[in-house]
């Protein structure tokens, strides 16, 4: 009986399917490589965008800490004549003026956004107030003070003085021995029309440790 030929796989054959196997794994280390590489291009950019905002923070603290620095002790040294609290003071003067970014503070030294009538020392600008429960955008003249120092000091002496139409307006303020019910008082007395007045000074009074300036 005749033995069966085994069949033989041409050489081209296996040529083609040599370079079809080189080519494949090629196919998928390019394909691997452009994923990794998008990853990688992805993981920086998300890195450098932390590091930037990072730096931006750090930035922000600075100067909140070197404007608080620089009104501490002028508040301590006027508030001591007045029974207020020096801590109170750098808090209003921080979120009103935003740390000093605003342009009523930076031009006209108007720490507290206080109202004047008088065109010769005062000026008109735009700002946003709290009436019948929502923030609303108005025009207004504001006081101009030739330092930070005169600016504490008039405010000092309004909550002294009170109002013209009420010489008691802030005796609960005044009567206040810590700065939890100094800020609260604030509310009660009708200084801020903001209803989380309040809470925001003594947020940032526990933020920046602003208390030390009490003692």
């Amino acid at each position: 009986m005749a033995k069966k030929r085994k069949s033989r796989i041409p050489k081209s054959v296996k040529i083609v399917v040599r370079v079809f196997i080189i080519l494949f794994i090629l196919l998928v280390a390019f394909i691997g490589f452009h994923y990794y590489r998008k990853y990688a291009i992805q993981s920086e950019q998300i890195r450098q965008a932390q590091l930037q905002r990072q730096q931006e923070a750090a930035k922000l603290l600075k100067q909140r800490k070197a404007f608080i620095k620089k009104i501490g002790p002028i508040a301590r040294e006027v508030d001591k004549s007045y029974d207020l609290l020096p801590s109170i003071t750098i808090a209003q003067a921080c979120l009103e003026s935003n740390y000093d970014q605003s342009a009523l503070s930076q031009k006209y030294n108007n720490l507290f956004g206080v109202k004047g009538s008088n065109p010769n020392t005062s000026a008109v600008m735009t700002t946003k107030e709290y009436v019948k429960d929502k923030w609303v955008t108005v025009k207004a003249r504001f006081q101009i003070y030739d330092s930070y120092e005169a600016s504490i000091r008039a405010h000092a002496r309004l909550f002294q003085n009170g109002t013209t139409w009420n010489h008691d307006q802030y005796k609960h303020v005044l009567a206040s021995k810590n700065y939890q019910t100094q800020a609260k008082a604030l509310v009660t007395d009708g200084y801020a029309t903001d209803p989380n007045y309040a809470d925001k000074l003594i947020n940032l009074i526990e933020q920046f440790n602003l208390e030390k300036y009490d003692k």
